[in-house]
């Protein structure tokens, strides 16, 4: 390990541990994720714990929350404590802030099987995500999903590639996430530019801001040359698990994740079982340079 790995990494394994009073806070592993519990999610949230789990957020970027029994409407009102609900796009039939996420026993794929933040190609993509797991493929099957820190991923790399990607900016295109599947005839695509290297809004840490689904070209290269960065912090980023943690799903697992800082992979090895969840998500701003 390079002497510039080893400090980035004990910057974020040594920082201070908040003392909670209405919580309590286990790491999943030093560097990213939490287990949340002595939180209710079925009741209103008080707000000295809502500031406790706020506080958990932004140190730990992923929360697990376990053993939970919601309605729509209580996962609506959890998520709206982070901000403005984020419509599905497309909308579905049913509840407009309501993404199903269900794999069958025929799936030959489910969407996410690869490292991706969601929505990228957005003018505003989104804060985070609440998952909630109410079916899990049988014990044992399969189906956790991966999580990596955009932070560490940046700071683990050399003074002087961070000095490269610093100034550079990055195209997301969602035509590349669709892959194979056609959206509705009035369907507008995004597409859009972001700082490859962005600051978190409220921390204003730096993160690198590529991911494999969405980011198409590094603006300022050639397209050659974007194409070899690009795969080398592609790689990076699946090849490095020190940089992950994993999420082994239950029934009744709500997960919060904050799409700003952290990559997610919905591992898809659980073929024939099936899964069923819910997603909400939380409206975002502009990527911060």
């Amino acid at each position: 390990m390079e002497p510039y790995e080893r400090e980035a990494l004990e910057a974020v394994t040594t920082r201070p541990v908040h003392p909670y009073r209405t919580l309590t806070v286990e790491r999943i592993t030093p560097v990213l994720g939490a287990e949340v519990s002595g939180v209710d999610l079925s009741k209103e949230i008080p707000a000295e714990q809502l500031d406790e789990i706020r506080i958990t957020f932004l140190d730990h970027h992923v929360l697990v929350f376990r053993d939970q029994t919601i309605t729509v409407e209580d996962h609506k009102r959890f998520a709206a404590a982070f901000g403005e609900l984020r419509p599905v796009n497309p909308p579905p039939e049913g509840d407009p802030y309501i993404l199903e996420i269900r794999t069958t026993s025929a799936a030959a794929n489910v969407a996410g099987n690869g490292w991706h933040a969601d929505g990228t190609a957005d003018t505003e993509p989104s804060l985070g995500s609440m998952l909630y797991i109410t079916e899990i493929p049988e014990p044992g099957c399969g189906g956790d999903t991966l999580f990596a820190n955009m932070h560490l991923a940046y700071e683990m790399l050399s003074p002087a590639m961070r000095s490269l990607l610093d100034p550079l900016t990055a195209v997301h295109d969602g035509a590349q996430a669709l892959g194979n599947y056609t959206p509705p005839a009035d369907y507008v695509i995004p597409k859009g530019e972001h700082p490859l290297v962005a600051r978190h809004p409220e921390t204003d840490r730096k993160l690198l801001y590529v991911n494999k689904a969405y980011t198409s070209r590094i603006s300022q290269l050639s397209a050659q040359e974007s194409q070899a960065l690009l795969d080398m912090l592609f790689d990076t980023i699946a090849c490095r698990p020190i940089l992950h943690c994993r999420v082994r799903w239950t029934p009744g697992t709500l997960v919060l994740w904050d799409n700003r800082c952290v990559q997610h992979h919905a591992t898809y090895d659980y073929y024939p079982y099936t899964r069923y969840g819910q997603r909400v998500a939380i409206n975002g701003g502009p990527v911060k340079g």
